[in-house]
């Protein structure tokens, strides 16, 4: 596999909750931070994915904003 985004961060899936139309999914990484997605259920379902299974969180972002109260 090669892509253009250079944030790619290896993990397990820890938890998949389909929806009606869009799936959250949790990935726990290596040094046990917590990466959670919504992506369509249908890219879900094709990806195969379930508890326990490796997978990659890209992040492609052109900005990412920081904000205080």
């Amino acid at each position: 596999m090669k892509i253009s985004a250079r944030n790619m961060l290896k993990g397990k899936v820890k938890s998949v909750k389909p929806g009606m139309v869009n799936t959250e999914v949790t990935v726990v990484l290596s040094g046990g931070e917590v990466i959670t997605s919504v992506i369509t259920k249908e890219s879900a379902e094709r990806l195969a994915l379930a508890e326990g299974k490796d997978v990659y969180a890209v992040i492609k972002a052109s900005n990412v904003m920081i904000a205080v109260d």
